[in-house]
């Protein structure tokens, strides 16, 4: 990382650091310019934890990395675009588009929890985005609402696929190691079992509970006490939701075969979010699920 004499930092000789734009205990997002191409993108930088071994240094880097290849390989509006993967510092910089807005996060901790038709419009094209990465072979695993970002021209957005899994690639997990944010596991990811396309499902089903509720269904004081409910615990009847519940309710099914599949769960939030009203109660057939992606256990 080079420096300039104004005090601005420069990465890989050609994006120059601006300001941060959002900050957490694993790194920085920074808005920067590229100054071959004159244009503003973001910037992730990771930083490794003090004291973190080498060798998972390496691997955070690599699943660093990986972040990009497996973004870049979803070709979609309402997916990041990822730019390039800069080397500075001996590790990589992810370059993406600058997405000008805010996370649902932030939406909902400035506002408050959502009315159902406008959760239904958001989580309609969160959807979207994962219905192309899951036809790309790719898991996201962390779906949240900090991940989701609302840009100012409306566009929804889902970025941050840096745990994600790439069908065909291996693991890059220690043994035990709890991938992910855990209020938004799926049952099936708590008991370590290998995930599918139905796992992004069931935390798309938590985020759209989170809309409208205001909190997550199954969060507890510990993350090893909210895995023990995910698993465990029925799902919370859901008071604000409205037409919303009946597709709430078929995403967190704990069976993943019995989850309300992609295409008709995309569908019924596109009427919702458009003022229509609840579906069927008996919106998901017996046994009906949608294409396994193939992918390794952790």
């Amino acid at each position: 990382m080079s420096g300039e004499p104004g005090g601005e930092r420069v990465i890989d000789g050609r994006y120059r650091l601006l300001s941060p734009l959002g900050e957490g205990g694993m790194g920085t997002v920074w808005r920067a310019r590229d100054e071959v191409l004159h244009r503003e993108v973001a910037v992730k930088e990771v930083r490794a934890p003090a004291g973190l071994p080498e060798t998972d240094v390496r691997r955070m880097y690599t699943r660093l990395e990986r972040e990009a290849w497996a973004a870049a390989r979803v070709a979609h509006h309402n997916v990041v675009t990822v730019y390039d993967v800069a080397t500075d510092g001996g590790r990589p910089w992810i370059v993406m588009e600058l997405v000008r807005g805010l996370s649902l996060a932030d939406l909902l901790e400035a506002e408050g929890p959502l009315e159902p038709p406008r959760a239904a419009r958001i989580g309609a094209e969160v959807l979207a985005a994962l219905r192309a990465a899951h036809g790309a072979g790719v898991l996201h695993r962390d779906v949240k609402p900090a991940n989701v970002l609302l840009s100012n021209d409306g566009r929804v957005v889902l970025t941050d696929f840096g745990i994600a899994m790439v069908e065909g690639s291996s693991a890059l997990t220690m043994t035990g190691e709890v991938i992910g944010s855990p209020e938004f596991l799926a049952p099936e990811r708590a008991l370590g079992r290998t995930p599918g396309p139905e796992s992004d499902l069931w935390s798309l089903g938590v985020l759209l509970y989170a809309a409208v509720e205001g909190a997550s269904p199954f969060r507890q004081d510990t993350p090893l006490s909210t895995l023990r409910a995910i698993v465990d615990e029925e799902l919370p009847p859901p008071h604000r939701a409205g037409a919303l519940a009946p597709v709430i309710e078929g995403l967190l099914r704990k069976d993943p075969a019995e989850r309300l599949p992609a295409e008709r769960a995309e569908r019924e939030l596109r009427i919702l979010g458009a003022g229509g009203g609840a579906p069927p109660p008996d919106t998901v057939p017996a046994g009906a699920h949608a294409p396994t992606v193939a992918a390794r256990p952790e």
